[in-house]
């Protein structure tokens, strides 16, 4: 009797982490795929949350969350535009 109960209660565990396996989406689904960050970038400048675009462009939050964070950086390192010159002053003022 311990025995059965042993045998079905391992195959009842088993069972249970088979269902979890297969309902959890796999983290490494984009792996080995580039992520157009500039795609990324239009969609999240468009008004789409994080999660949206990773749906849309079959890739994950995490590569959306990199796509973000590169353009935030290169942002900061691109000079900044130049100030216009000082117009020289009228040739009549003082």
């Amino acid at each position: 009797m311990t025995k059965k109960l042993a045998a079905v209660a391992t195959t009842l565990a088993l069972a249970t982490v088979m269902t979890f396996a297969l309902a959890v989406p796999n983290a490494h689904a984009a792996a080995g795929k580039k992520v157009d960050c500039a795609k990324v970038m239009e969609e999240l400048n468009a008004g789409k949350k994080q999660k949206e675009v990773a749906k849309d462009l079959d890739t994950t939050v995490y590569q959306v969350r990199k796509c973000k964070k590169a353009a935030a950086g290169a942002a900061k390192e691109a000079p900044a535009p130049a100030a216009p010159a000082a117009s020289p002053a009228p040739a009549g003022a003082k």
